[in-house]
């Protein structure tokens, strides 16, 4: 039989190459009525983002871009970077998060060396990519988004991002890597020392990291997503693709101030979010007049640095239900989690909080984790 065994090859009716893009296909067909992105007034089904994604594709490929092209974006989170995330991939080219508060020197090295071939830029951040540019000592082709939530609004002439999907032609393609090996993001460390690292993420290792988060968060279908973790920090925790894969939807506030969180969770039933600690103290800090918690509890991954049990047990007692993750930008973001263990309902408050400050064990799709002193 061994023999039988070696002649079973991958072809289309056995394999797949597995893909974030998936998720969109899945959320257009099974769930396209149903909310997928919500910016103040603002609301899209999925049936919509995944025809503004498709429409985006064919714009860049219009332009020229194609599999392997790095296109970095400097973007808040706002609806367009959150369509990137798939029209990128739809083309085979690679997303190049770029951390909105590096100063210009280092975001032109991230340009050079990433070997960009664009930059889709926010008109009120184009004040720093052109002194990006003139650190770089050249200029690169620029769409440029129009937010009318901006404070301001800046143009350097570049495409403008709705008048390149409007005059797009999509072909419809479902967009699938030729090979799950395939490069679909290059992110950069922002803690290492001297220059940025860059780290290349595959669409094989982006599918298993949202399939291991769903597991670990225990997330059912149709969460609703507050985006707060910046999506230049691992592509916000992978949650563009997370979402999409359960049909969820996705809440954007281009400024995620403490005030501005707590507004959105009562406007829109989050069900879920990430913080890191810092924002959670500052959540906390603000929400000191709440005298009844939010009901059903919000559950909220927290990450960067070890949470303060004081602010764990404050969190708590707003109707948060926090759990810590530790990751790398290395690791794609989070591969271990801090998980609720039988006998510690039955714990102090405070020695809850304690516990639950502890990075804990892998995740699920994690293979090893080692802690080497």
């Amino acid at each position: 039989m061994q023999e039988n065994y070696a002649k079973f090859d991958k072809v289309s009716a056995n394999f797949v190459p597995l893909s974030p893009v998936s998720f969109l296909n899945r959320a257009e067909a099974l769930h396209g009525a149903r909310t997928a992105v919500i910016y103040g007034d603002l609301q899209r089904s999925w049936a919509e983002t995944a025809a503004r994604v498709r429409s985006v594709a064919a714009g860049l490929v219009a332009m020229g871009i194609g599999k392997g092209d790095t296109v970095s974006a400097l973007c808040p989170n706002i609806p367009e970077l959150f369509e990137l995330h798939f029209a990128l991939p739809l083309t085979g080219a690679v997303i190049n998060t770029l951390n909105t508060r590096l100063e210009p020197g280092t975001i032109a090295y991230v340009l050079d060396h990433a070997d960009t071939k664009a930059v889709i830029v926010d008109r009120e951040l184009i004040p720093l990519l052109t002194r990006a540019f003139e650190a770089l000592g050249r200029t690169l082709p620029v769409i440029e988004i129009a937010d009318p939530s901006a404070s301001v609004s800046h143009t350097m002439g570049g495409q403008d991002y709705e008048e390149l999907l409007r005059d797009a032609e999509p072909n419809g393609a479902l967009g699938l890597p030729d090979d799950e090996w395939n490069a679909i993001a290059l992110n950069y460390t922002s803690g290492t020392s001297g220059r940025p690292k860059g780290v290349v993420y595959h669409h094989r290792g982006a599918y298993l990291m949202a399939l291991g988060t769903v597991a670990a968060w225990q997330k059912p279908h149709y969460p609703v997503y507050l985006s707060v973790v910046p999506m230049f920090h691992c592509n916000g925790w992978g949650h563009p693709w997370v979402i999409a894969m359960l049909g969820g939807t996705m809440v954007f506030t281009r400024t995620p101030a403490p005030d501005v969180i707590l507004d959105a969770i009562r406007a829109h039933g989050v069900t879920h979010f990430g913080a890191a600690p810092i924002v959670l103290q500052m959540l906390v800090e603000t929400g000191t007049g709440i005298t009844d918690p939010f009901e059903p509890a919000i559950k909220v991954l927290t990450a960067g640095a070890p949470p303060p049990p004081s602010v764990l047990e404050k969190t708590k007692a707003m109707g948060f239900e926090v759990m810590q993750v530790y990751g790398l930008t290395e690791t794609y973001g989070h591969i271990s989690m801090c998980l609720w263990q039988d006998g510690w309902e039955e714990l102090e408050a405070s020695e809850q909080a304690r516990l639950q400050a502890q990075q804990g064990i892998a995740l699920p799709m994690v293979e090893t984790v080692s802690v080497i002193d």
